[in-house]
């Protein structure tokens, strides 16, 4: 059964198309949205200005609901000895795409908790959702996006994070198992992660909460979203299964690897980004283990102003193997089509599975 605040909305299919800073777009989250899901876009990676015009395009795109998602990390902290060792290892690649090497890394996108045009942004465009990852914004931050009459979703990865969104005011959980591809919603990176998979996970919380939870990790299909509301999920949320859609933003070599073996084989990094991420392997994915070995890596996202600086210095020499290719564990199973397509395909399998 879908949640009440879904269902409010006008969603009438329990599948949310993941957020997917970078990869998603307008024109995906419009169609998704017009197929009976519920559409998101990403303004993490983006200023309020991109934002703004983001979000207006998407107004028009669509009179259905959508969900803006937004990165709720702690600012990054400069570490100039790290930063400079960091950049000290990877010299030898951008000389090799005849590149110079950046002087400095930056703080390339801002955390919500601290961007108050974003802030000011949402308030006043007031979508019908917002979710939050990384994380949560402060109290007051909070406060006044439900008083807009936003509903509201954060990612949790075990149980401690989803009472701590759900004491924040949140009106569902995201339980992000440990199968989802791109960055893992851990709120502190430092602490052990429990790993948990979307399974267990969904049945924690659950268990555990009186809020709805939103399955999401390695779900490709229809019968996969009929498992996880099963065994409670209120919906499925998914990411991978939309990336090879014509929609996205995704490019040649991204869809070409997710059609490659290396679809089985993703791996979770922190070197990409400062955090860590489910990625198809790569060139970019495994200096973790090769040039980048046994540093200590650069807040999230001052590492990642690195790795796009090198695959900018890769493409400009027609060098493919360096990108930025999150992909779940379900990357196997990927559908190439349109995402009216895909999601008009999974909701009969849903049917299917549900009888």
């Amino acid at each position: 059964m879908l949640p009440d605040f879904l269902r409010r909305l006008g969603v009438s299919i329990p599948i949310i198309q993941a957020p997917m800073a970078g990869v998603s777009t307008v024109e995906l989250a419009a169609a998704v949205t017009e197929a009976g899901g519920l559409g998101s876009v990403s303004v993490g990676a983006i200023n309020a200005t991109g934002a703004r015009n983001m979000l207006q395009t998407l107004r028009r795109r669509t009179d259905g609901p959508f969900n803006v998602n937004v990165f709720c990390h702690k600012p990054a902290v400069h570490n100039p000895k790290r930063e400079a060792a960091w950049l000290k290892r990877l010299a030898p690649l951008f000389k090799h795409f005849e590149m110079e090497l950046p002087p400095v890394l930056d703080e390339i996108y801002s955390s919500f908790v601290a961007d108050t045009a974003m802030q000011e942004l949402i308030f006043e465009l007031k979508p019908p959702v917002v979710s939050f990852h990384f994380g949560l914004p402060p109290a007051q931050v909070v406060a006044r996006l439900r008083s807009a009459g936003i509903s509201l979703l954060s990612t949790a990865t075990n149980l401690a994070e989803a009472e701590l969104a759900t004491e924040a005011g949140v009106d569902a959980i995201v339980a992000q198992g440990y199968e989802a591809g791109g960055h893992r919603g851990v709120f502190d990176p430092l602490l052990p992660d429990s790993r948990l998979g979307v399974l267990p996970l969904t049945r924690l919380l659950v268990k555990g909460l009186k809020l709805p939870v939103i399955a999401a990790g390695g779900i490709m299909d229809g019968a996969s979203v009929a498992a996880v509301l099963k065994l409670g999920a209120s919906a499925a949320q998914m990411g991978t299964a939309f990336v090879s859609c014509p929609e996205t933003n995704a490019d040649a070599a991204y869809r070409a690897a997710l059609l490659g073996p290396g679809a089985a084989r993703t791996e979770m990094t922190t070197t990409i980004s400062g955090r860590p991420a489910r990625s198809l392997p790569n060139a970019l994915a495994a200096l973790g283990d090769g040039a980048l070995a046994g540093l200590e890596v650069p807040d999230y996202p001052i590492a990642y102003d690195a790795s796009k600086s090198l695959i900018a210095a890769a493409k400009a020499k027609q060098e493919q193997k360096f990108g930025v290719q999150w992909a779940g564990q379900g990357a196997p199973l990927v559908r190439p089509m349109p995402a009216a397509d895909l999601m008009a395909i999974l909701n009969d399998e849903l049917t299917q599975a549900l009888r």
